[in-house]
């Protein structure tokens, strides 16, 4: 309850597009051939689908899943898939996650990033026959992890008073 309160100022969509873009461009490094690597573009999209759900939504995700078809070289719409779903779960569930404090909502978050592996594993399956084993699934675990770092850096610009004042206490 001693949690200072901080009255977020809107976000950019220059920031937005920036964001997206890192994280996309973070998918693109050769790390993502590596167990646990984690998926950056689902992680941002859970993000800001949860604090900008009328800004960033599921049109946005399925373009970013289009993207990520082409650069993955799979099935085309296989992530657009897993991106549609997580960007309407965590539309869905925006309202309540905010309540709660960055290690709690981690704890809501990891089921979507599970289901949206899931679907994955799934449409890979009913293509190819092949399971790539539960160690797959530990990029939600690195996700998660990451998830203090992400909400932090991407609500850092909201932050900032536009006229810093010492006398003004938030």
């Amino acid at each position: 309850m001693n949690r200072p309160h901080y009255i977020l100022q809107p976000v950019s969509p220059l920031f937005i597009t920036l964001s997206l873009t890192g994280a996309f461009m973070l998918n693109l490094l050769p790390w993502g051939r590596w167990i646990g690597a984690p998926d950056f573009v689902a992680l941002v999209l859970v993000f800001w689908g949860i604090h900008q759900p009328r800004k960033v939504g599921i049109g946005i995700a399925f373009f970013m899943g289009l993207m990520m078809d082409v650069h993955d070289s799979t099935l085309l719409g296989e992530n657009a898939l897993a991106y549609t779903m997580l960007s309407y779960l965590a539309i869905m569930i925006h309202r309540r996650v905010l309540w709660f404090p960055v290690m709690t909502q981690a704890v809501h978050v990891f089921p979507l990033l599970v289901f949206t592996q899931a679907i994955q594993v799934l449409v890979r399956f009913i293509v190819s026959g092949r399971f790539p084993g539960w160690l797959h699934f530990i990029e939600s675990f690195v996700a998660i992890a990451l998830w203090p770092a992400i909400t932090w850096l991407l609500l850092a610009p909201q932050r900032r008073a536009v006229d810093r004042d010492h006398t003004r206490p938030i």
